[in-house]
């Protein structure tokens, strides 16, 4: 698998700057995965760098206008955005999307590109969902002040998937939602002292029965996912 390349859109590039310190993201570009910024106010037509307008039909706020996002996508990529998305996956980060999970998650790690366009303000001129997007994802249903949070904990999310990114391959195989947990969260987890103020860790992980280890792990995992994410103190 070469490379993944994701390109993010966003007004504040500099807060990317924190995120690429973070060690499993030095770790996937250190493997050979990219992770890019791009400002639309370096590529807008417009004076005085204006990327944002007000409403039609009236409403406080500003909206990211559609020229702009035509003119900075273009100029970056050489292509009419139009076109893009038959090169990469260019997603709007908006809360009305479709909610980021594991599945989808998985899916976008499989991709070989991908382009974040992140809203501020009121959000986006709903042509540029429309034309210039293959998909719209949410990371939850609230509001936040812009898409840079969110596509940051979409970059964390697919970034820690991606070959070298964690310092260990099987890190990421059984955890929250993965397959070897049939969906389910993980299991708790315990380490030293076996007993603090009376709380103590459960016999079984102390017991050194591997076999008896795992159908615990499995049973609480199990139970987690059914209560919706609980934690059960067994």
């Amino acid at each position: 698998m070469s490379g993944v390349q994701i390109d993010v859109v966003t007004l504040f590039p500099q807060w990317f700057d924190w995120f690429r310190g973070q060690r499993h993201v030095a770790n996937a570009e250190a493997a050979g995965h990219e992770l890019r910024t791009m400002n639309p106010r370096e590529h807008t037509p417009l004076s005085g760098g204006q990327v944002d307008d007000t409403p039609f039909g009236g409403g406080a706020g500003m909206v990211l206008r559609v020229d702009v996002m035509d003119q900075a996508l273009r100029s970056y990529y050489g292509v009419d955005p139009v076109e893009l998305q038959r090169e990469r996956r260019v997603i709007a980060l908006t809360p009305g999307g479709r909610m980021l999970d594991e599945a989808l998650v998985g899916e976008l790690a499989a991709e070989h590109a991908l382009t974040l366009l992140c809203g501020r303000y009121e959000g986006f001129d709903e042509r540029i969902v429309q034309h210039f997007c293959s998909d719209a994802v949410s990371i939850g249903r609230y509001v936040l002040a812009g898409g840079e949070l969110a596509a940051m904990v979409v970059c964390d999310a697919v970034l820690r998937k991606l070959p070298g990114a964690l310092g260990h391959p099987d890190s990421a195989s059984e955890e929250s939602f993965s397959p070897a947990l049939g969906g389910d969260p993980e299991y708790p987890h315990y380490t030293r002292p076996a007993v603090h103020r009376g709380w103590k860790v459960p016999e079984v992980l102390l017991s050194g029965h591997h076999e008896e280890i795992r159908r615990w792990r499995r049973a609480r995992s199990r139970e987690r996912g059914a209560v919706g994410g609980g934690s059960p103190l067994s």
